[in-house]
């Protein structure tokens, strides 16, 4: 079931084999009741969002008590899989639709994440600061990094500034032209081997 996500990520702890075999099962059972995922890809978890999710990880390694705030999480996409892949990390994961969150916290819960809390609302109503913004496909760039802005610590402790790493596909020329920041574009092709990343990309901006 996780051989996908063992073929670029071998060194894996049998705890963290263990929680990401439990996603597949749980997801499929929770998605059946709320749909979180398309239930014609469902099938294809692994691949198309727990491995998606996990681009994220080849790009950065944190330090231990580094933040992310998932903005737009819906189940918990990136930020349970990343959650899993970094323990000593702390998530919270935001979305408006309460639905989709309950989803993302009960299989949390069920994995046994002690890193990930939960907000239901808009990005606006949270004031905490954090070192990394993450998302999946949530809104143009150009809209989404005034929105988050002022979530993002200035204390940049990682290598790299903090900011914003989402995680989006097709031609992004426009998007980030408009958005008129500074913005890293890597192909996902440029980690993982599967035709379903040939199309999709990371674009980190320092905020």
């Amino acid at each position: 079931m996780i051989q996908p996500i063992l073929k670029y990520f071998p060194d894996l702890t049998a705890d963290q084999r263990r929680q990401f075999e439990m996603m597949g099962p749980l997801y499929e059972e929770w998605n059946a009741k709320i749909n979180v995922v398309s239930r014609k890809d469902i099938q294809n978890l692994m691949t198309h969002h727990v491995l998606h999710s996990l681009a994220i990880a080849k790009f950065l390694t944190p330090l231990a008590g580094t933040s992310f705030i998932d903005v737009g999480t819906g189940g918990g996409f990136p930020g349970i899989p990343l959650a899993v892949m970094w323990p000593e990390c702390q998530f919270l994961l935001v979305d408006r639709i309460g639905k989709k969150l309950r989803v993302a916290k009960e299989i949390a819960d069920a994995i046994g994440l002690s890193n990930v809390r939960i907000l239901h609302g808009d990005i606006g109503e949270c004031h905490e600061r954090f070192d990394f913004a993450v998302s999946r496909a949530v809104m143009e760039l150009g809209k989404l990094i005034p929105l988050i802005r002022k979530n993002i610590s200035r204390d940049s402790k990682n290598g790299i500034p903090n900011g914003l790493i989402c995680l989006k596909g097709g031609d992004l020329a426009d998007e980030i032209a408009k958005a008129r920041v500074q913005a890293l574009d890597v192909p996902l092709s440029d980690y993982f081997t599967e035709e379903f990343f040939a199309t999709k990309q990371l674009i980190y901006c320092p905020v």
